[in-house]
């Protein structure tokens, strides 16, 4: 089996740019809040353009969904784990291979990077051995893996690497140290006469005392002296620092380039395993959903807004989870209800469930089937923006007319408060005129609004309505249901508005 990427199941699928900005829905839909969050700790793989980089068919997210299920398995995670730890380390001496001044010293470091990297290499080959991958993508890996673990090149790479550590390991001298100079001798033999002392006064030790074994280390590298000892050792035992030289020397480009990306791209799964298990123990369920780029019959049961979901975790507060479905020619999400019901989370749930999908990873929900879209455009209320000399009514119809100029019927719209700047005639005329344009495009749409009038246009329209508390309409249940709007969610607003509401009556009447 050939092994391109655990990410990517073939080249074409790989449409990763690591330059590339974040889309413009990022904010919008707190998918910036999401991404930083789980790549958070993992800076030296740079993830972020793998979270940016969105998968263009179900072929390819089945890839990912394979490799994720293996994932989750405990004791796989281990051995990645493991191997990462391992590859960090190799990592690290490589650099400070690289920043030192003297050539030994470099070799010192060098030498462990390989046998860091080799141990790597044949711990995760062994661990991949003994688990039970299922995925294409990690039994493909493994038995490349297995291939090269097995190979001339590392075979050798790898006996050398412990050897010329076991010879270094053997080496014996003395230092004579006068003022003004020491001198390196080779080891003769001679007696040791530190146990015998530490014997002899055993008998006198009446407690435990301070270690003052002095041990060291530097981490900017050998200064002056010590670079003239270490040189002087090399002269003493030529024969094993010229062939640690030649080492070197042939095997500086050791790492095998499928391993080295196997080692970034793994993380993708990593992180994101690691970011929604703490959910998970909430009790919050995720699942695979099915992706279809052709059936707009969609739905989601038990979903919720991720970066919520983890504020409530962190807060110790309960989450509302949410259920929707389309079916038939249904394709237009009409959102009504309270202000501060849970509109704008249930708006950013579907772009977040939609947009993780086509990233291969398992979304918030316990079954769910979802659309693979084209294109994603979110149009959520922004300040005035006084630098471009246009009112707030002028920029959200350049806004919208931007979105339908690229939009297709593949596409996801997502619409939060539109037009609140203006009258309530001027809304609700507006506003119509966008919901048909919706209609007639026939792409995928959720409409947050105050009018619900928007929710009977046609049969493309669902309307979902924000509920209360029946004993306490003030009192919000932050679930939203399908069901007819019922004509009070602007009125509240206006109530709200112009302090007309019971509580503001109240305290009004009673100062």
């Amino acid at each position: 089996m050939t092994f391109h990427s655990i990410l990517f199941q073939r080249p074409d699928h790989d449409m990763s740019n690591d330059g590339g900005d974040a889309p413009a829905f990022f904010i919008d839909l707190n998918l910036d809040q999401i991404i930083a969050a789980i790549i958070a700790g993992k800076d030296e793989y740079n993830l972020r353009p793998y979270f940016q980089s969105l998968l263009i068919d179900p072929e390819a997210i089945s890839y990912r969904h394979q490799v994720m299920k293996d994932l989750e398995d405990g004791r796989t995670v281990a051995h990645i784990n493991t191997f990462a730890q391992k590859m960090r380390a190799m990592r690290l001496n490589l650099n400070r291979a690289k920043k030192l001044y003297y050539k030994l010293e470099k070799d010192r470091w060098f030498l462990d990077a390989v046998n860091d990297y080799c141990n790597a290499v044949s711990g995760l080959a062994q661990g991949l051995l003994v688990s039970e991958v299922k995925s294409g993508g990690l039994t493909a890996f493994r038995e490349y893996l297995l291939a090269y673990f097995k190979s001339s090149h590392f075979t050798a790479l790898r006996a050398e690497s412990k050897k010329f550590k076991a010879d270094l390991a053997s080496i014996r001298y003395r230092l004579l140290i006068k003022p003004g100079s020491v001198k390196v001798r080779r080891h003769e033999s001679e007696s040791d006469y530190s146990a015998d002392v530490l014997k002899t006064f055993e008998r006198f030790k009446q407690r435990d005392v301070k270690d003052y074994m002095f041990r060291f280390f530097s981490s900017d590298g050998l200064n002056h002296v010590e670079a003239g000892i270490v040189g002087s050792i090399a002269r003493l035992f030529p024969d094993i620092f010229s062939s640690i030289d030649g080492f070197c020397r042939n095997n500086r480009d050791f790492l095998d380039a499928a391993v080295v990306r196997f080692d970034r791209e793994i993380q993708f799964y990593v992180a994101y395993l690691e970011y929604i298990a703490s959910l998970k123990r909430e009790n919050l369920k995720f699942c695979y959903p099915r992706i279809s780029r052709t059936d707009k019959a969609i739905f989601d049961y038990d979903g919720f807004d991720l970066a919520l979901a983890h504020k409530c975790a962190k807060d110790g507060a309960t989450l509302v989870c949410n259920d929707f479905y389309l079916e038939g020619k249904e394709c237009i999400f009409v959102v009504t209800g309270p202000n501060q019901g849970g509109k704008t989370t249930f708006a950013r749930t579907f772009g977040q469930l939609h947009y993780l999908a086509r990233l291969g990873c398992p979304v918030p929900g316990n079954k769910a089937q979802l659309f693979l879209f084209d294109k994603l455009f979110t149009h959520f209320e922004k300040e005035e923006n006084i630098t471009n000399l246009r009112g707030k009514l002028e920029d959200d119809l350049l806004r919208i007319h931007q979105i339908f100029r690229e939009s297709t019927p593949n596409s996801i719209i997502i619409l939060n408060e539109i037009f609140t700047s203006t009258s309530l005639n001027d809304a609700v005329y507006l506003s119509k005129k966008i919901v048909e344009q919706l209609i007639r495009l026939g792409a995928l749409s959720v409409c947050v609004t105050f009018i619900d009038e928007l929710a009977s246009l046609g049969e493309q329209t669902v309307s979902m309505v924000g509920t209360v508390v029946p004993e306490n309409p003030a009192m919000r249940t932050f679930k939203i249901v399908r069901r007819p709007a019922d004509g009070l969610a602007y009125a509240m607003a206006i109530a709200e508005k112009y302090r007309l509401t019971y509580d503001s009556l109240t305290a009004r009447l009673n100062p």
